[in-house]
């Protein structure tokens, strides 16, 4: 009697499969190793509030994510991105994790520290720990790195953002779900109860729990899309604490909804592959909503 397949099993197969397809067409092999990976696309989207003070109108946050410099993302594909997010002009910059895939291991700090100096963003720039930035003892490696390029590390904690006019909201960062320890209480602590504010978390299935708490919103990556989707089977190489929430934007919540994106992230890891996730950068324009 044959035995029954299980789910997990039967996907390792279809996934196998692609690799083989991928292997066996070469024109396959290099629209997912070399085309798609290159292939940015940019989603704009509003985050619209009764919260957000008058100030914050129009105010544009650029997020980006999970770039691994060192897998198979370079420098000179970074310079790139720099380059296309500062003509982007935002006023402000997230970074939401996984800036290197092997922070011990890479070799060219001393270059890519004067590009991440590069951005731009008048109202700051912002990001957080991933599981690649903490892997391979790189936690110093990275916070040092981010403060040398004057953003601020928000590790559970929070830090008020100002407009012109004095009104303000708030950002919260929290440690990553793998290898940190998101305290979300703790970075609440300072943040008064009517004040809008927006979440990072490098997982994004911790917006469960962060919807238990007074969140609006949050923002993050780990997920990669997937990075490899195949038709009718979706996504099939998904990271823990990323398996509910792999892309895109989720309400969740019945009452106090908490409102979530999920960004696809720039660089790939473990597999040098993309296919049907296309590297993402996100344009985020903030909107009071007093009605």
């Amino acid at each position: 009697m044959t035995s029954k397949q299980t789910r997990r099993t039967f996907l390792k197969r279809i996934f196998g499969s692609f690799l083989t397809v991928l292997g066996l067409s070469s024109g396959g092999y290099l629209y997912a190793h070399r085309i798609e990976p290159s292939l940015l696309d940019i989603q704009e989207l509003q985050i619209k509030h009764p919260l957000i003070p008058k100030g914050f109108d129009g105010i544009k946050i650029i997020q980006f994510s999970d770039t691994h410099l060192g897998f198979q993302y370079n420098l000179s594909q970074f310079q790139k991105l720099v380059n296309k997010i500062n003509n982007l002009r935002p006023d402000i910059i997230l970074f939401t994790g996984d800036l290197m895939d092997e922070p011990n291991k890479f070799t060219e700090l001393n270059k890519l520290v004067p590009i991440l100096d590069r951005l731009y963003a008048p109202l700051g720039k912002y990001c957080i720990f991933g599981n690649h930035d903490h892997g391979g003892y790189g936690s110093e490696i990275y916070r040092n790195m981010m403060e040398t390029t004057n953003f601020k590390v928000l590790l559970n904690e929070s830090t008020p953002i100002y407009a012109k006019d004095g009104s303000s909201i708030y950002f919260l960062g929290i440690d990553d779900a793998m290898l940190g320890h998101p305290d979300l209480p703790l970075a609440l602590k300072n943040v008064p109860h009517n004040r809008f504010n927006l979440l990072l978390s490098h997982a994004p299935d911790l917006a469960d729990t962060a919807a238990q708490y007074p969140i609006h919103w949050q923002i993050s990556g780990h997920s990669h899309g997937g990075q490899v989707k195949l038709p009718f089977f979706g996504a099939l190489v998904i990271p823990p604490f990323a398996h509910k929430y792999p892309e895109g934007l989720y309400t969740i919540g019945a009452q106090n909804q908490l409102t979530l994106y999920v960004n696809r992230g720039i660089g790939t890891t473990r597999l040098p592959f993309r296919f049907m996730t296309k590297p993402e950068l996100t344009i985020f324009k903030l909107q009071s909503d007093k009605g």
